[in-house]
């Protein structure tokens, strides 16, 4: 029955959680600039939200391609409206971004919310295969996500409910039990919420760890490959590049450019039919998740829900980035694009 907002323009996931716990998942449009959450329409929505006694319980705004949202500002307007703050981080680890004060701070460190959820997902800037993490410096939360990652199931002795069963007799006496003491049956657990079987494999986290340590390399060569891209798309006018502020460190997960297709006179199908052809493979990050039929049927989200977000999706391209593109792959796709924008 609670409310969860999430930004429109990301994967399903970021939605879905919501679902998944009985809560009711609703949208802030984007900033047309950032692609991130926008904290006017934010700001905003919760105005209203308060009038009508509908606000929302958790927030999960998304560092969209890799670009840290408006971190300061969110954390505002969640102390405000006593909101809980999960940052998907799933495009940005190894971002960073800079506070009014000057400091420089790693997306995952929490400082400016309660958890932080990261993916390892193959195309990721580091992979385990699948699976992923949090972070959270919040104890109450660590201990629950550790019950809900194994069965809901515990085996420490300090959180034992059941004494008689836990707990063997001391040395002194038959019938007196000894609980928080060393007497603990070898092979007692406790069962003390519904969880799931989400543990992670040894030999994906000897992966992760490996690939951990290439980190700073992938996320390097990514910016490496950005900055060709935004100096040769710079002056073509129906290209719009990605931003980035002086105040934030973008990890490029996603390389996302606007392009007026009306103007071009090719439709999005058929460039990236073109480019295909070419042999460069271009995707769309994403449908937003109000326009899939499940969250039409269920809550009524319809066209015209959130405008900016509809805008964006109509001309996002997305190009190859990762860490293995040679400078020829780069010159390819930048000629190809070119070519098929018939810029001259």
């Amino acid at each position: 029955g609670d409310i969860l907002w999430t930004s429109p323009n990301t994967f399903v996931a970021s939605a879905n959680c919501a679902l998944y716990c009985g809560a009711k998942p609703d949208f802030v449009d984007i900033d047309p600039h950032t692609y991130n959450i926008s904290v006017d329409a934010m700001k905003a929505k919760l105005s209203k939200a308060k009038k009508n006694g509908c606000l929302p319980k958790i927030v999960i705004p998304v560092h969209f391609a890799g670009l840290p949202y408006d971190i300061e500002a969110i954390k505002r307007i969640a102390d405000e409206y006593k909101l809980v703050v999960i940052e998907d981080a799933c495009h940005a680890l190894g971002a960073q971004w800079e506070d009014s004060k000057g400091r420089w701070h790693k997306i995952g460190s929490c400082s400016h919310s309660d958890m932080t959820v990261f993916s390892f997902h193959p195309v990721k800037h580091i992979t385990t295969g699948e699976g992923g993490a949090i972070t959270t410096n919040n104890q109450d939360l660590y201990e629950k996500l550790l019950l809900l990652r194994t069965h809901g199931i515990t085996k420490n002795p300090a959180k034992f409910v059941n004494e008689d069963l836990a707990y063997s007799p001391s040395e002194n006496s038959l019938t007196v039990l000894t609980p928080r003491s060393s007497n603990v049956n070898p092979w007692y657990y406790e069962m003390q919420e519904l969880g799931f079987n989400y543990r992670i494999t040894d030999i994906q986290c000897a992966l992760g760890l490996s690939q951990l340590n290439k980190l700073d390399v992938f996320v390097e060569k990514r910016r490496s490959i950005a900055a060709k891209y935004d100096e040769a798309f710079k002056d073509i006018e129906w290209i719009k590049t990605p931003i980035e502020s002086e105040a934030s460190h973008s990890t490029y997960h996603l390389y996302v450019v606007q392009i007026d297709f009306n103007k071009l006179g090719k439709n999005r199908s058929q460039v990236m039919t073109i480019l295909r052809e070419k042999g460069v493979g271009t995707q769309v990050h994403y449908i937003p998740i109000h326009l899939q039929p499940y969250y039409g049927n269920k809550f009524g989200y319809k066209d015209g829900d959130y405008p900016i977000a509809e805008i964006f999706y109509s001309k996002a391209l997305s190009l190859p980035i990762y860490p293995k593109m040679a400078e020829e792959d780069v010159e390819k796709v930048v000629k190809s694009i070119v070519g098929v924008l018939d810029v001259k």
